[in-house]
């Protein structure tokens, strides 16, 4: 959730409970200017318990299926209370009588800065749906179940702090009585709500894949095995865990989104030139999001790397970044194999963003492995636990 872009950063305006404002319509590529507006606008909507609940029942789903605690506007305008990764259903939304979709429908309609009337709020809502922009709500499983929330937004350039909406209950709905210094330690304490960005969404994480291809997140090398039978010496290598010791990004980012790409010449036996030219190499590649709240501790994964590790695969291409987005390009790199007494390398093109945090790169030889069941090693600021079975 990281793509920093030079615009021109606008703070929130003085707190005003006034409704009519104007309203500019967002891209789907939004600029922190944008991002302010949304999160005016959510501060001046009449949410009560049932709008929390909402936003709740959504982050808890994303988080649920290994997204961060976000809920896109997407799914808020087309259906309440799905997460990144839920199937849209009416059935999730009737469970809300008036839904955070219809306070924006209101209100647009009662401005008559937006518009003219109901067609320029339909215009606003369709591009609000369209475009990446979310709800995001850090540690929302500390949340009490009633407090209101601070309305934030990502200010960009990295930044740790900006002005928030505090909001408490009145007679009609929340209402705006103060402004505040949000920071990460605040949102550690009480509900805050960041109008953000989402960048996941386009992405299956670990969890997720399992459940749709009923199996790992293996890639399938052209040839496992030559010659039909096992011979006992090859093992399965799995990412057991990891732990990441710092955050990527700026807490109004979100979480950190990393991928975990290995090339290989997976199962690689070759004994005559036949049989090399039978190899082609893999590239296994999954994602896994890491919270915030989850710094420093240990993420089981049980995510399998390569299906057949054998003695005659010298090297294996080792890759974790984190992602922040840009255009794609690819690390050439080489997977090593012994054949007939020598080393052989097969060339292998693992893509990765060009914007994309490089967590650690390189090779991983057989000797890092040799006579183990588990080995741990730290790549980077991430400690990585590797199991062979």
């Amino acid at each position: 959730m990281k793509n920093f872009r030079f615009y021109a950063v606008v703070l929130l305006a003085a707190v005003s409970c006034n409704r009519e404002s104007t309203v500019p319509v967002p891209s789907p590529s939004v600029s922190a200017a944008a991002l302010s507006e949304v999160a005016r606008i959510m501060s001046e909507l009449p949410l009560e318990r049932e709008h929390l609940m909402e936003v709740y029942d959504a982050v808890g789903s994303s988080s649920g299926n290994g997204y961060d605690e976000e809920y896109m506007m997407n799914d808020l305008f087309e259906s309440p209370g799905a997460g990144v990764g839920d199937e849209h259903s009416e059935t999730k939304s009737s469970a809300y009588s008036r839904p955070i979709r219809d306070l924006f429908a209101e209100y647009l309609a009662a401005n008559p800065r937006t518009r003219s009337g109901a067609s320029g709020a339909e215009d606003y809502m369709n591009a609000l749906s369209s475009s990446d922009i979310q709800i995001y709500w850090p540690y929302s499983e500390d949340w009490d179940g009633s407090t209101l929330p601070i309305i934030t937004y990502d200010p960009g350039y990295g930044a740790e702090t900006n002005m928030g909406y505090v909001l408490e209950y009145g007679p009609d709905g929340a209402e705006v009585v103060d402004s505040v210094l949000v920071d990460e330690q605040l949102a550690m304490t009480r509900p805050v709500w960041v109008i953000n960005r989402n960048d996941d969404a386009a992405f299956t994480p670990l969890g997720m894949f399992r459940e749709e291809s009923e199996g790992t997140p293996s890639a399938s090398p052209a040839v496992s095995i030559v010659g039909g039978e096992e011979d006992g010496e090859s093992r399965m290598l799995f990412v057991k865990s990891l732990q990441m010791l710092r955050n990527y990004d700026s807490w109004f980012g979100g979480a950190s989104e990393f991928f975990i790409k290995c090339g290989a010449v997976d199962g690689f036996k070759a004994t005559t030139d036949e049989e090399l030219r039978l190899y082609t190499p893999s590239v296994t590649d999954f994602m896994v999001v890491v919270k915030r709240r989850q710094l420093g501790r240990t993420i089981p994964l049980d995510a399998l790397l390569l299906t057949s590790l054998t003695p005659q695969m010298e090297n294996i291409a080792f890759l974790i970044i984190e992602d922040d987005g840009g255009k794609t390009t690819s690390w050439k790199c080489s997977a090593v194999v012994k054949y007939n007494s020598r080393s052989y390398g097969f060339e292998i093109n693992i893509p990765y963003k060009d914007r994309d945090d490089i967590v650690w790169r390189g090779q991983l030889s057989s000797s890092f492995f040799e006579g183990k069941d588990e080995v741990s090693g730290r790549f980077g600021d991430v400690v990585v636990t590797f199991a062979l079975r």
